[in-house]
This record gives structure tokens, C-alpha cells and sequence, in this order.
């Protein structure tokens, strides 16, 4: 694998709002600023950055997606651990707080590549 970043791989912003204090509206503004492709999903309505937040609670079917970076704490990832999985994404990048060792398994487990860390740090250094 390359380190050069590919921008038109999809990435799946889990726990979206469009509350500008919320660090995963700080990731979709990042992303847009960096010209990554990306897609909200939440459980809250909003329109982030021309996106519609789709609705998680949905488990809309998507195809593409590249990269999950969560912001959802642990105790609110049980239900869509399967469904996120199963959205067969490259990585998920567990974002501070989100850290969750079971779904960490998971997703390795399916061939995923986990890792924990922070989209903002990942796109401030060029690592994303």
C-alpha cells in the first residue's frame, strides 16, 4: 500500500451532527477542506457541509466506503458494530473515546484494519 492519500475513497463520518463543537463536524470540515469524499451518518438530522447526515438507525446500505472514523463512545456502539462491519470498509480509525476493545476485535477479526487514533491528527500531519 502507498502512503499517498487517496481522496476519492470514501469516508464514513459515524455519530455526525451539525453542532460546530462536536469533534466529528470538525472531521466532516476537515475532510471537505482536504478534498476527501465523505458521508455523515448520525442519529441526529442535520445537513453538514451540502451532506444530509443519513440515519444510522436505518443501516442504509452504502458501497465504497474506504474509511469509518467513529464518534460514538462505547456505550453507544453495540448495535451498529455488526452493520459497520459488515459495510466492509479498508480501516476504522477509533477516534479518543470511542475506543472499544470488542469492536476492535471484530473488526480485525473481518480483515479490517483498526487503529486508534484521531482523524483531526491524521489529517493536520498528512497520515489520513
Amino acid at each position: 500500500m502507498d502512503n499517498e492519500p487517496n481522496k476519492s475513497k470514501l469516508t464514513l463520518v459515524v455519530g455526525a451532527t451539525d453542532n460546530p463543537e462536536r469533534y466529528a463536524f470538525l472531521a466532516a470540515e476537515m475532510l471537505q477542506n482536504k478534498g476527501f469524499d465523505f458521508s455523515p451518518i448520525g442519529i441526529k438530522k442535520g445537513m453538514v457541509f451540502g451532506e444530509e447526515i443519513l440515519d444510522l438507525r436505518q443501516k442504509p446500505a452504502l458501497a465504497g466506503i474506504h474509511t469509518i472514523t467513529l464518534y460514538l463512545g462505547p456505550q453507544n456502539q453495540s448495535e451498529w458494530m455488526d452493520y459497520l462491519i459488515g459495510l466492509g470498509p479498508k480501516r476504522i480509525i477509533f477516534n479518543p473515546g470511542t475506543e472499544n476493545p470488542v469492536f476492535f476485535s471484530k473488526a480485525k477479526a473481518a480483515g479490517i484494519d483498526a487503529l486508534e487514533a484521531c482523524t483531526l491528527v491524521m489529517l493536520t500531519t498528512g497520515q489520513f
